[in-house]
């Protein structure tokens, strides 16, 4: 028998690539039975980027309670662990409230990180990062790989996502002073099963596409020149976010509109294609394909019964 679904102060996650739609299901489910919602998407901790990372509309957010929304400004250092520190309070008291929480994102890690936990890592270093920012432009990813294997080839041979250059020039540094890797990098997957939307590739794409059309539509060009105003020098991560890198180029004439938007559906066609490769393998999930007869009452309800089945999401966070 099917256990009672959105039971009060219990988690139900809906995790896939961008452009699937999760945001609109989740929304959809949130206002139907009475929850609330937490992002576990990096782009949208922060403030002033909203429209390039597809942000809950001012409305949205009035009809729905969302947490993990606008945490920082985007001048700012930002890690997973800081997205822990700042989520595990909201998790604590919505765990003793009222109302049942989605978890939706794509952000694998930070899924990852709210249902196992993450370990104490040691502080940036910036000559080690250099150096291995060095050998990724010059070498790739082979170039990161053997950084990491000629410090711990055992590490390599365990971490789970080894064409992620990030990923890797964070490991590097890691093992360079000697700590072993995060345990979230290599642990077996967790053993309840979470809800996910998954798309056929070709209409990913399409998606994708309408969805970069809609943003500059809506004003990215604009958005990009206030916070570049606002914000002299943006993070590294905020300054590379896709979208926005290619609204800068833009705004600096080194690219032309056709091309900036062309540029950022081909780098959201690979993060898409990164988080499904992420999903698959550290994650156990059972999917909800998005044919494309499928209408969003039908997509909500199969993963309600996804849910009912399975039960909420045990977290340690």
């Amino acid at each position: 028998m099917s256990r009672p679904t959105f039971q009060p102060g219990h988690f139900y996650f809906l995790v896939g690539p961008t452009a699937s739609g999760k945001t609109a299901i989740a929304h959809a489910l949130a206002l139907r039975h009475g929850c609330e919602i937490i992002s576990t998407d990096a782009m949208l901790v922060y403030t002033g980027m909203d429209i390039g990372t597809a942000k809950p509309s001012a409305r949205e957010r009035a009809e729905v309670s969302y947490h993990g929304l606008d945490l920082v400004a985007p001048d700012q250092p930002f890690s997973t662990g800081d997205y822990i520190a700042r989520i595990r309070p909201v998790c604590e008291a919505l765990r003793r409230g009222p109302r049942p929480v989605i978890l939706t994102g794509g952000t694998g890690l930070y899924v990852k990180c709210i249902i196992q936990g993450m370990d104490e890592l040691p502080a940036a270093d910036d000559a080690i990062r250099h150096k291995a920012e060095e050998a990724f432009a010059s070498g790739g990813i082979p170039a990161l790989q053997q950084m990491a294997r000629d410090y711990n080839p055992a590490a390599l041979d365990a971490l789970a996502d080894k064409q992620n250059p990030r990923r890797l020039i964070r490991a590097i540094e890691i093992l360079a002073q000697g700590h072993p890797l995060p345990s979230q990098w290599r642990t077996a997957p967790a053993s309840t099963p979470l809800a996910g939307l998954r798309i056929e590739p070709r209409r990913l794409h399409r998606r994708i596409g309408e969805r970069v059309r809609r943003m500059y539509g809506a004003g990215l060009l604009d958005e990009a020149a206030a916070l570049r105003e606002r914000y002299p020098a943006l993070s590294r991560t905020a300054a590379q976010a896709i979208g926005y890198r290619e609204a800068f180029d833009v705004l600096d004439g080194r690219m032309t509109r056709e091309q900036a938007m062309e540029q950022t559906i081909i780098r959201t066609r690979r993060l898409a294609k990164r988080q499904m490769t992420w999903f698959r393998n550290q994650a156990v999930v059972k999917w909800v394909d998005r044919m494309p007869s499928a209408t969003p009452d039908g997509i909500a309800a199969h993963v309600t019964e996804i849910w009912s089945r399975y039960g909420p999401t045990t977290t340690v966070v």
